[in-house]
């Protein structure tokens, strides 16, 4: 591990401490958020043409979180890098609040209500051909999980995308290798995925999805076609107990059990990053 991504090692320690916290209220799926904290650190940190200040803006990059059933690791990922109040975490499934099971327009940065699978590329296929007509200068990427790909919905939306090289879009598909709770190849297998895209007639690359450098190499560079970033992962990454296992993409914690998992994470962690205080009030009172 390089220092130059020591910063993003500790902002993904701390995104998955707030989704073992809100595993002990009411539940969520560790699993499947685990599996792209990566991900979505490295787009928010350092790809997205987006800040706190610029939601609601024109002049901005475009996200979004297909697999909305992972959102527990965008609600990290905003709380930390001051989207969202971390103390709202706390609220997870409470009626008053909209922090809950799938994203919603209630949460600062969210853009698009999501959940239902193979809505998401669809939805913002639609956006890129906006901003490619009102030359915007701006981009629209796109988070979808590897069981989408059984959506008819998504490969439609693939077919039109890659007829139209002057799209500004880019897929990122976390092939974490589980729809729900059986393994993709075994329900429908989907390799060789980017031979497939690439047919298709998008930019096809495919990457370790927990190694930053490799992330870099996949957003980097220009294309004259939309872009897909296979990134391949493990479900429940950073705990080794709970990786690749089918059993754990949904997880309801007592307060000790997660306090178990949080010292785990703490030891396979990469990098010597302790967690602010202020996360450890909010976030890690287990």
């Amino acid at each position: 591990m390089s220092d130059a991504w020591d910063d993003l090692y500790g902002l993904c320690r701390r995104v998955r401490c707030h989704v073992l916290a809100m595993a002990t209220h009411g539940g969520c799926f560790v699993g499947s958020a685990f599996s792209c904290v990566e991900i979505l650190a490295y787009l928010y940190a350092r790809q997205l043409r987006l800040t706190p200040e610029s939601i609601g803006s024109e002049d901005r990059d475009y996200f979004f979180l297909s697999k909305g059933h992972a959102v527990p690791a965008l609600y990290g990922v905003l709380a930390e890098l001051g989207y969202l109040d971390p103390v709202r975490l706390e609220h997870h499934l409470d009626p008053e609040d909209d922090i809950y099971w799938h994203p919603n327009r209630g949460i600062p940065g969210v853009e698009f209500h999501s959940g239902s699978l193979g809505h998401g590329l669809p939805v913002a296929l639609g956006v890129a051909w906006d901003l490619a007509l009102r030359e915007r200068g701006r981009r629209c990427y796109v988070l979808c999980g590897d069981g989408e790909l059984n959506e008819g919905s998504m490969w439609e939306a693939l077919l039109v995308a890659g007829r139209f090289p002057e799209l500004p879009l880019t897929l990122v598909v976390d092939r974490n290798g589980f729809q729900a709770n059986v393994s993709t190849e075994s329900l429908n297998p989907l390799e060789p995925l980017v031979d497939k895209l690439t047919s298709f007639g998008w930019d096809a690359v495919r990457v370790d999805g927990h190694r930053f450098s490799e992330l870099s190499r996949g957003f980097s560079g220009q294309t004259q076609r939309p872009r897909v970033v296979i990134a391949d992962t493990v479900r429940g990454k950073g705990i080794p107990s709970i990786e690749a296992r089918a059993d754990r993409w949904f997880v309801s914690l007592r307060p000790e059990e997660a306090a178990a998992l949080q010292q785990e994470l703490e030891r396979e962690s990469p990098g010597p990053v302790a967690l602010a205080s202020a996360v450890q009030e909010v976030c890690c009172r287990v």
